[in-house]
């Protein structure tokens, strides 16, 4: 590992090294912990043509779970969890989250970014005439890119159709209408289960 940690005594809210970024951690289950990158990593379409994708068979999991994957030594991948991701409908608009997959590397999903970062309740009950959750819970869904600006950054849960994928906006509300997939200036915010 390229730097040392305490693995033994992380906790939920930790920042932590592991690999090039640094990890928040979200949640610990059976010696496991759930990071998603503290910041944006870079900019990336979800997918690379405007067609109908699901996480599955989106360009941004293969970038994940290939390019992204190997950048890290083979110690660190032999800490990260094979997980078993499940892709719920939009809630709102029931666009279809196809199959499950199996990941390393995955994004967040609509439930999951509201789960880990606050529930005012609106997902499950749509407040009329918007596409965005707008709640108390913006500020700490706001991520930074490398030039420490303000970012939106996707999650893996489409939009109000196939061809848009869910996102976080710059000021932190949850975009549950979602964005094209082929919009380059999405910025990624990779997941994953940690072996601790």
């Amino acid at each position: 590992m390229r730097e040392a940690m305490n693995l033994e005594t992380t906790k939920v809210g930790d920042i932590i090294p592991f690999g090039a970024p640094h990890w928040r951690v979200l949640d610990i289950q059976n010696d496991k912990a759930l990071l998603l990158s503290e910041n944006v990593i870079e900019e990336r379409a979800y997918n690379k043509s405007k067609t109908d994708v699901t996480w599955k068979t989106c360009t941004l999991r293969r970038y994940l779970n290939g390019e992204f994957y190997d950048s890290f030594s083979a110690e660190e991948k032999a800490r990260i969890v094979e997980t078993s991701i499940t892709n719920h409908n939009n809630p709102w608009y029931g666009t279809s989250g196809g199959n499950a997959t199996t990941d390393k590397i995955f994004l967040l999903s609509l439930k999951e970014v509201v789960k880990y970062f606050g529930d005012s309740g609106r997902l499950e009950n749509r407040p009329s005439s918007t596409n965005i959750i707008n709640d108390q819970h913006n500020t700490p869904r706001v991520a930074l890119d490398r030039e420490k600006t303000a970012t939106w950054w996707w999650l893996r849960s489409p939009g109000f159709r196939s061809s848009y994928a869910a996102r976080v906006a710059i000021g932190g509300g949850v975009g549950v209408g979602g964005l094209s997939v082929i919009s380059d200036s999405g910025g990624v915010r990779p997941a994953l289960w940690l072996n601790l």
